[in-house]
């Protein structure tokens, strides 16, 4: 099996997962991933509105989020939106999914990987 969510024989499959993961990775991040589900799309200032956390914070874990492809950001006037990426999320969850089942599989799996 090799798709997009096959992590086992694809270099950059296995570092997209890393690096969404790793933006997962922070308490606050995750807090505004919930924030953005809840909606269409948002500016910056609707996230901090809705968290104790200063702009300029809410701001670069963003810019993380965005960069690990979970956030998308459309600049716009006067405001800038951001909007969860639901793909890519289901495609994180599908490839941890593989990793942890290929895990459990035991000795004896295909790929010794």
């Amino acid at each position: 099996m090799n798709n997009r969510n096959d992590v086992s024989g694809d270099d950059d499959a296995g570092a997209r997962m890393a690096a969404r993961l790793g933006a997962l990775g922070h308490p606050a991040r995750i807090r505004i991933l919930r924030e953005l589900a809840c909606r269409d799309a948002c500016c910056c200032k609707d996230v901090v509105d809705r968290l104790d956390l200063a702009q300029s914070t809410v701001s670069q874990h963003l810019k993380v989020l965005v960069e690990a492809g979970l956030v998308r950001f459309t600049p716009g006037r006067p405001r800038s939106r951001y909007e969860i990426d639901r793909e890519a999320l289901a495609d994180l969850s599908g490839a941890l999914r593989e990793l942890v089942d290929s895990c459990c599989a035991g000795p004896g799996c295909d790929d010794p990987s």
